[in-house]
């Protein structure tokens, strides 16, 4: 396919002058002649330079690669439709729509970024984190810099000792079980070849515990309705964890909160501290 530099700088304009900063989570500020947002507020959505996201608009510059179109589709909040054209429009075929992917949808991003005071993270089936809160990042971990398996929290949770430090260790034997379940139940959802089939091929490989759990053939396992944390500075946190989920993209957003006057409620509002 070949790129198509004028559509491809229309189509980016036009989102870009379609949104506002109050729809992206960003503040909008006083003296603001932008109708939408600016490009330094797209590149950084986008995770990339001002400049680099500027020639794009100008028709100028090198041939974008697919994961610098999936950032931008994801940073300008497109749907699913619209991350496709994107991509058919920088000369890429767009990529194949699984169960569950990476791209989350415009809608549970816009309450993802109302949530701002608030620990939370939008996770996908496997237990990849796609996107937390800078408080959902003080509170569970930063998990943005992880690439291949370390994505999946099940993976580093069977084979990193390490991801088990922020969880009381009474509920580890449960948690394995828990994540045993939600692999053997992803597998036979989405079947051979998919992404669940491959980590459970990894995890049986890496990890006797797992093996173990996986023979049990359990399913059907709930998480508790709280969970216990332990967070390196603030110590134990107990906290519910409620659930939106998406069930068109298989994605769940998760929100953090503790009961209003308990001494978890006081440690989670020095979360901004660590933030």
């Amino acid at each position: 396919m070949v790129i198509d530099r004028a559509g491809l700088a229309q189509f980016l304009r036009h989102r870009r002058a379609s949104l506002q900063p109050e729809d992206v989570g960003l503040p909008r500020g006083r003296r603001r002649r932008t109708s939408g947002l600016r490009r330094e507020e797209v590149a950084t959505l986008c995770h990339m330079s001002a400049d680099y996201y500027a020639r794009l608009e100008r028709e100028r510059g090198p041939q974008p690669s697919p994961q610098m179109m999936a950032s931008i589709a994801q940073g300008l909040h497109l749907s699913l439709e619209e991350r496709d054209h994107l991509f058919r429009l920088a000369g890429h075929n767009p990529p194949v729509r699984e169960g569950s992917g990476d791209h989350i949808s415009p809608g549970m991003l816009r309450v993802l970024d109302r949530l701002s005071d608030t620990p939370a993270e939008i996770v996908g089936e496997l237990g990849e984190t796609l996107r937390q809160t800078e408080l959902g990042k003080a509170l569970t971990g930063d998990t943005s810099h992880l690439t291949g398996p370390r994505r999946y929290f099940p993976y580093r949770w069977f084979t990193d000792s390490a991801a088990r430090l922020r969880y009381a260790p009474e509920d580890h034997a449960f948690l394995s079980r828990l994540y045993a379940s939600y692999a053997r139940q992803a597998v036979t959802l989405r079947g051979p070849g998919s992404r669940a089939a491959e980590l459970a091929d990894l995890l049986r490989a890496g990890s006797a515990e797992f093996r173990t759990l996986w023979e049990k053939h359990e399913v059907g396992l709930l998480p508790h309705e709280s969970k216990q944390f332990v967070h390196p500075e603030l110590g134990a946190l107990q906290v519910n964890c409620q659930t939106l989920l998406d069930p068109y993209r298989s994605h769940s957003l998760l929100v953090y909160t503790a009961a209003p006057g308990s001494e978890s409620y006081e440690k989670l509002q020095l979360l901004s501290a660590f933030a």
